[in-house]
C-alpha cells in the first residue's frame, strides 16, 4: 500500500475486486499530476505479479518481485514515449507501439498468472494509436490487465474511457494534505499547498524545488509590467529558462487572486490595469498558453503574446 492516505478507499475497493476474482480487464487511473497515481499503480501491479502477496502487498523477496525490481519481469509491459529513428524521444504514443503491444499480448503469461500492461501517459496517444488500442480493449485476453494513466483523461477518446474501470484521484481535504506535507517534512506547508492549488504532491515537489520563490517572482513581474516598469523580454527569458509551464500556472493563479481581491473590496495585489472582464479573459489566455507549450510553437513567442496582453 502506498503512503498517501487519500489512496486508501481506492486501494480497498480494488483489492476487494481482486479477492473476488473480479478485476476489470482495463483500468484508467485519472487525475492531476502530483496525487500519486503512478505510485499507486506500481504498488498494485507489484502485488498482482508477486508470488506471495499479503493483502495485495508484494513480499519484495520472491522471484517475481526481484524481476520487478530489476525491470525485467516478462509479464509486465510498460508503454510510454518511444524513440524516433533519429533517436529523439517522441512527444506522443504512436500506432506502431500499440500494434507491437497486440502481438506481445498474443503470447501467454510466462509465469502462468497475470499479464499487465501500463500505458503512461495514455492521454499522449495519437488518434491512430487510440483506435488501435480500442480493438485490444474490445477483445481482451484472459488474465490480462491494461492500466492506463492520464493526467488529462478528457484528452482520451470517449470510446477508450468507456471501456475502462476508472479510478479518479482527487485533491484531498486541506487538513489531510497539510498533515501529509508536515509528515513529509515540508517547511511552510500552508504556503506550499496554496501555491499548488491544494495538490499535496505538487506542493511537496515545488517546496523542494524552490517554486515558492518563483511564485513571488511572477507576482512581482506582473505588478511591475502593469505599472509600466520592467522589461517584458527580460521576463520572458527568465520564465522560459526555468519552467515556463510553472510560471504560467502561477500567472493564472495571480490573476485569480486579483479578481478575488477586487470582488471582496480588498487592495488588488497586482494593480492590473485590465478591467474585470479583460482580467478574466487573460486568466484563460494564461491557461491556454500553458497547454500550448506542449505543441510545436516556440515558448518565447507564447510568453511574449501573453505578456503583451497583460500590459
Amino acid at each position: 500500500m502506498t503512503a498517501r492516505p487519500w489512496h486508501a478507499d481506492a486501494w480497498t475497493r480494488l483489492q476487494a475486486r481482486r479477492e473476488r476474482d473480479a478485476l476489470p480487464h482495463a483500468l484508467l487511473l485519472a487525475g492531476p499530476a502530483g496525487l500519486g497515481k503512478r505510485d499507486f499503480l506500481a504498488a498494485f501491479v507489484n502485488g498482482l505479479l508477486c508470488q506471495h502477496p499479503a493483502a495485495g502487498v508484494a513480499c519484495g523477496t520472491c522471484r517475481g518481485c526481484q524481476l520487478l525490481a530489476a525491470g525485467t519481469h516478462p509479464d509486465l509491459i510498460t508503454l510510454s514515449f518511444g524513440l524516433r529513428k533519429d533517436g529523439v524521444t517522441r512527444s506522443e504514443i504512436v500506432v506502431d507501439q500499440i500494434r507491437d503491444l497486440s502481438q506481445r499480448l498474443s503470447m501467454a503469461s510466462q509465469f502462468g498468472g497475470w499479464q499487465v500492461v501500463t500505458i503512461d501517459p495514455a492521454d499522449a496517444m495519437n488518434a491512430a494509436a487510440a483506435n488501435a488500442l480500442l480493438k485490444t480493449l474490445e477483445e481482451p485476453t484472459p488474465s490480462t490487465l491494461l492500466a492506463l494513466v492520464a493526467d488529462e483523461p478528457a484528452r482520451l477518446p470517449a470510446t477508450i474511457r468507456s471501456r475502462c474501470q476508472r479510478i479518479d484521484f482527487l485533491v484531498p481535504s486541506r487538513e489531510a494534505a497539510l498533515d501529509w506535507l508536515r509528515a513529509e517534512g515540508v517547511q511552510d506547508a500552508p504556503a506550499a499547498l496554496e501555491a499548488a492549488g491544494g495538490n499535496p504532491g505538487m506542493a511537496r515537489a515545488w517546496a523542494a524545488g524552490g517554486a515558492l520563490k518563483q511564485r513571488g517572482e511572477v507576482r512581482h513581474d506582473l505588478k511591475a509590467l502593469a505599472a509600466g516598469r520592467g522589461d517584458a523580454m527580460e521576463v520572458v527569458k527568465r520564465w522560459q529558462a526555468a519552467d515556463p509551464s510553472r510560471y504560467l500556472w502561477f500567472a493564472a493563479q495571480a490573476a485569480t487572486d486579483e479578481l478575488r481581491a477586487r470582488a471582496s473590496g480588498k487592495a488588488a495585489p497586482l494593480d492590473s490595469q485590465l478591467d474585470d472582464e479583460a482580467l478574466d479573459g487573460w486568466y484563460g489566455k494564461a491557461n491556454r498558453a500553458r497547454d500550448a507549450l506542449r505543441g510545436p510553437l516556440r515558448a518565447d513567442l507564447i510568453l511574449i503574446e501573453l505578456l503583451a496582453a497583460w500590459r
